[in-house]
């Protein structure tokens, strides 16, 4: 990473003071946001939602979060009171009431609450929230800089076939009991792998592999991710080779690098899987160009666009 321009890593110990939600129509302090214990997000885990990020005042990758989040509540038969441009207008408004440098940019939307006694969830009024708060790093300086360490779930990953994992969401009870067994192992994070053994994902973040000078990243059973996809492009632009396909847990653990994709942290290395160093045991070259590359995108049009404009 170029030390001249070091990503930021500014904690708050009190996000929920200095950000902004848009809820039934109007803005409120973030800290006063609030929906009812009824509501089917809560109750059954019937939501959607999506979070862009603001980086040094300028949001990356807006549209494609937008455009994602629109997919999920197609998928989900959700209806809200936007199209594309007018949510994207409301997201930079509520950016704008901020004075953050850097932020989450979250988009929820919730089934809402059915009539008293009624199963007939037609009936419920769909609940859209819009957050802005603090950029919360999931992943330290150390971590990004040195790597972190991972295991092999034994935890299932949801199939596909029940909950597409395209529409982003809080069926997470699989990925809390790798949470849990990832640190009963000693590791910071689990990845799970699917029906036939293939690795899909972990918990808030898509998984690459680097053999042979090729980034590889599983082709099904995921979120396609923001980061990932940016990676992809950036990939595609650089000449690096890069590709979709499915492998397994062996293969991953032969590989040369390892690294994690997501918006709340970019790109992770990951240096030892199961007690095993991955490569030398330090973030590789490879995974550590991407880690640059993607930070320099956030600084230029079209991968991102001032917030004040």
């Amino acid at each position: 990473m170029d030390s001249s321009r070091p990503v930021p890593d500014r904690s708050d110990e009190k996000p929920f003071e200095r950000g902004v939600a848009w809820l039934d129509g109007g803005f409120v302090p973030l800290s006063e946001a609030k929906v009812s214990i009824f509501d089917h997000g809560f109750t059954r885990s019937d939501a959607t939602y999506d979070v862009a990020h603001i980086y040094r005042r300028r949001v990356f990758q807006l549209d494609r979060h937008v455009a994602r989040f629109m997919r999920s509540l197609e998928g989900l038969r959700f209806k809200i009171p936007f199209d594309h441009q007018g949510l994207r207008e409301l997201l930079l408004r509520a950016a704008r009431m901020t004075a953050l440098d850097d932020a989450w940019i979250m988009m929820i939307c919730t089934r809402g609450r059915p009539p008293l006694g009624s199963r007939d969830i037609r009936q419920c009024r769909n609940n859209l929230i819009v957050c802005v708060m603090p950029f919360i790093w999931l992943a330290s300086a150390e971590q990004r800089r040195e790597g972190v360490t991972g295991t092999i779930g034994s935890t299932m990953r949801i199939p596909p076939q029940a909950v597409d994992p395209r529409i982003k969401n809080f069926h997470w009870l699989d990925f809390v009991r790798s949470i849990f067994e990832a640190q009963d192992r000693g590791a910071d994070i689990a990845i799970l792998c699917g029906q036939q053994g293939e690795v899909t994902e972990g918990a808030g973040f898509n998984v690459f592999m680097v053999k042979g000078g090729e980034v590889v990243t599983p082709a099904a059973g995921v979120l396609e991710g923001i980061t990932r996809a940016t990676i992809l492009d950036i990939c595609e632009a650089e000449g690096i080779a890069a590709q979709t396909r499915q492998f397994d847990a062996a293969t991953l653990r032969d590989a040369d690098e390892i690294f994690l994709t997501t918006t709340s942290a970019g790109v992770v290395p990951l240096v030892r899987l199961d007690g095993r160093a991955i490569g030398d045991g330090r973030p590789g070259p490879t995974t550590m160009r991407l880690h640059d590359l993607y930070w320099q995108r956030h600084e230029t049009a079209p991968w991102s666009e001032p917030v004040d404009a």
